[in-house]
């Protein structure tokens, strides 16, 4: 199985940027679709966006189409989530998932989780 680590959350200003990643171990990441999610204080966890296990394709949630770019570098194991033009509403503690299959929008077809990592955007 493999073991997710993400790093990269912070505190910053609306209308700034973070970039999130997500390092991988135990199994190679190229055998995975990848995905970030995020769950605000009080709100569930939401879908933000999705990989294929080659990084042609991508999906992402209406709030963030435009302004988050997920990417990966399978040489190094890790994945990416540009986050630029954050908003207040961005806040959340953000995770990266691993699943084996095609890349998916629902958190429940995900087997493996990060312990997530905080944004915070400042007005």
């Amino acid at each position: 199985q493999v073991q997710l680590v993400e790093s990269g959350g912070g505190l910053v200003q609306a209308g700034g940027s973070l970039r999130l990643s997500c390092a991988a171990s135990g199994r190679t990441l190229s055998s995975y679709a990848m995905g970030w999610f995020r769950q605000a204080p009080g709100k569930e966890r939401e879908f933000v966006t999705t990989i294929t296990r080659s990084g042609v394709s991508t999906y992402y949630a209406d709030s963030v189409k435009g302004r988050f770019t997920i990417s990966r570098d399978n040489a190094k194991n890790t994945v990416y989530l540009q986050m630029n033009s954050l908003k207040t509403e961005d806040t959340a503690v953000y995770y990266c998932a691993a699943r084996i299959g095609q890349y998916s929008t629902f958190e429940w077809d995900y087997s493996y989780w990060g312990q997530g990592t905080q944004v915070t955007v400042s007005s």
